[in-house]
């Protein structure tokens, strides 16, 4: 798997709730089991998917609230986001083709190129038997893992629970495309230079 994108680590204070079930534990070690448990994996608005946590510090005293069995301490940690940023530009595999327009792996997420936004001034059409979008003008074939350059064009945050990332791009542009034609591409223009 290929992917370029934008990592970062970010310092996070929070108030953590440690259940009955963990006062047995050391509270450190308890700490960052919790604290790996309910943010790996999630996406923070405005900020991005938390890949990992780090460096869990926990204050000694916590607090108790009537009627709950539960301590709360307030923790300190680092963690490694991934963010995807409007008009940056991304390396990734093709993941899916659909008729209309084709998944790309972001690292931990997949972002969408709808059909109209894969190359200017050609029309793809769906190739259910290879899973595969083929260009009517030039015979250009995009199909799953190949490896493409794209620009985010935007980004947006589900609503809910889940909190998932839309992730919107474009390959309409020089030097973005399949990896495969930005090489050819570059190629033909070097010839045109020498001659």
């Amino acid at each position: 798997m290929y992917f370029s994108g934008v990592y970062q680590i970010v310092s996070i204070e929070d108030v953590l709730r440690i259940p009955p079930s963990y006062f047995k534990k050391p509270i450190e070690e308890a700490a960052l089991e919790l604290v790996k448990e309910n943010y790996e994996g999630r996406t923070i608005p405005n900020l991005g998917i938390v890949i990992a946590v780090v460096n869990v510090k926990v204050s000694d005293v916590g607090k108790i609230i009537p009627g709950d069995g539960a301590l709360y301490h307030k923790v300190f940690f680092d963690a490694l986001v991934f963010t995807p940023l409007q008009n940056e530009v991304v390396e990734g595999d093709i993941e899916t083709v659909e008729k209309y327009g084709i998944f790309v792996r972001l690292g931990p997420i997949d972002g969408f190129i709808h059909v109209s936004q894969i190359e200017e001034e050609e029309e793809f059409t769906y190739d259910r038997a290879q899973q595969a979008l083929i260009g009517k003008k030039k015979q250009r074939i995009v199909k799953k893992g190949d490896i493409i350059r794209a620009r985010i064009t935007s980004v947006s945050y589900g609503t809910g629970e889940l909190k998932t990332f839309r992730v919107h791009m474009t390959m309409r542009q020089p030097a973005l495309g399949k990896i495969e034609w930005i090489e050819e591409e570059t190629q033909l223009k070097k010839k045109a230079k020498t001659r």
